[in-house]
């Protein structure tokens, strides 16, 4: 869920307006006191998710007050700063691994504002893929409303995903076929064995998954196995940018790798 906070009169006015016009849901909180252990909270919630956290207010104060739980860039969210005016907007933690670069460019075209990017850039198109598991026999709505959800965590939308993907044990499953044909995208799936490979960049590991199928995670390492074969891309330029998400019956995750 993404999260929004404000400081003054005129951010205030801004911050209603970005999740107005973002339109997917989200909140946001203006003046919220005491500001700093708001502040540090809101963002290890969004370690679980990875939603962005858009602070409209003086980077410094940003920096300043999350500076003490900072981790890495494989686990912060993206944060993101903007001024009252909205007139720039800066990806200050999480630009590639976390998605606040890909954030900093949608919130300057919603706002007209400039993008304050500071990282190299990947000339490359970014390929996005969804890893999904699920219990046999889960109808393809179920999981159609779940893929949808984890791609507005992230700002994505149905026309950004290049493929799905699961297990192998999982290539007859008829609503998973259903929901890549539905999409027009592959679904792919692939071996324990080549899951296995992919098995240390898992942020979420189950023993009882691993009894059953022989991999630790379905959802992520499918996620990141079909990014790698999509581009070819070298394991540590297959990103993780969306945890495995979970429902009663269904999980999916969202990796990123990029192609010419």
């Amino acid at each position: 869920m993404i999260t929004i906070v404000t400081l003054t009169e005129p951010g205030r006015a801004l911050g209603e307006r970005l999740l107005e016009q973002l339109g997917q849901g989200g909140r946001h909180v203006h003046k919220p006191a005491p500001f700093g252990e708001w502040l540090r909270g809101a963002f290890v919630d969004a370690q679980t998710t990875r939603a962005p956290l858009i602070c409209v207010c003086a980077t410094g104060i940003v920096v300043r007050t999350l500076a003490p739980i900072l981790g890495d860039k494989y686990r912060d969210p993206p944060v993101l700063v903007l001024d009252e005016r909205g007139q720039f907007v800066i990806p200050l933690l999480s630009g590639h691994e976390g998605g606040a670069n890909d954030w900093a460019e949608r919130l300057a075209g919603i706002l007209g504002a400039q993008n304050v990017t500071t990282t190299a850039r990947r000339y490359v198109t970014p390929r996005y893929t969804l890893g999904m598991g699920c219990e046999r026999g889960c109808e393809v709505d179920h999981l159609e409303a779940l893929a949808r959800s984890c791609l507005n965590e992230r700002g994505l939308a149905q026309g950004d995903v290049h493929a799905i993907a699961s297990i192998d044990l999982k290539a007859d499953e008829v609503g998973l076929i259903d929901l890549a044909n539905r999409w027009q995208v592959p679904f792919r799936t692939f071996t324990a064995a080549q899951l296995f490979e992919f098995d240390d960049a898992l942020t979420q590991r189950s023993e009882i998954v691993y009894r059953e199928v022989g991999v630790y995670g379905v959802a992520e390492a499918a996620a990141l196995a079909s990014a790698h074969a999509l581009t070819g891309a070298t394991d540590d330029a297959c990103e993780l940018i969306l945890p495995k998400q979970k429902t009663r019956r269904a999980t999916c995750a969202i990796a990123r790798s990029y192609g010419d």
